[in-house]
């Protein structure tokens, strides 16, 4: 099972979205939105769609270390709600895992909204960094959960949480960079 964690404040505009793609997964999964206090209608959209719903301090780095812990699943994903989650999304983390059995994890190709010169020179961009083992929670990363334990867990720590995972993952072995489809 794939847990996907989804650290949240005031995200009722993009919340629906990303969980109805969810909902269409047939891969075996639960979704944990920790909620950081909104004031919104992100909980109760949370709830509509089934997910288990965390009231954390707000901070996204405390937000994910409450989620991962409460995960039950074998897999932790991680996803902002503003993400576009591509159709089939939990299968290719399912099949890039099961393709190499010693990734620690990983995450998604970045692709951005816009259609002009800069947003595809930040694809370019991102997809450099990324060659070098540098990627960000925008790409949506995923880790087996033993892994996440071995590495002590998800750090709360304020900012720049998902660069630290992601150092950390990096050392535990060679990550994978699911290319399509692309998050």
């Amino acid at each position: 099972m794939i847990s996907v964690v989804i650290p949240a404040l005031n995200e009722a505009a993009n919340l629906p979205g990303v969980l109805s793609r969810l909902a269409k997964e047939t891969v075996p999964h639960e979704v944990i939105v920790a909620d950081g206090g909104s004031s919104d209608d992100t909980v109760a959209i949370a709830r509509s769609f089934g997910a288990t719903v965390l009231s954390t301090p707000p901070g996204r780095g405390r937000q994910l270390a409450a989620g991962s812990e409460k995960a039950r699943g074998d897999v932790l994903f991680f996803l902002h709600a503003d993400s576009v989650f591509p159709e089939g999304g939990l299968a290719a983390v399912q099949k890039a895992l099961a393709e190499n059995p010693e990734a620690p994890g990983g995450n998604f190709r970045l692709l951005f909204d816009g259609d002009d010169d800069f947003s595809r020179w930040l694809e370019g961009f991102y997809a450099w960094i990324r060659a070098r083992g540098f990627y960000y929670g925008d790409s949506g990363i995923f880790i087996r959960s033993r892994v996440l334990k071995s590495l002590g867990g998800l750090r709360p720590i304020a900012l720049m949480e998902d660069y630290d995972l992601v150092r950390r993952m990096e050392r535990a072995g060679q990550t994978g960079c699911i290319e399509a489809p692309p998050l």
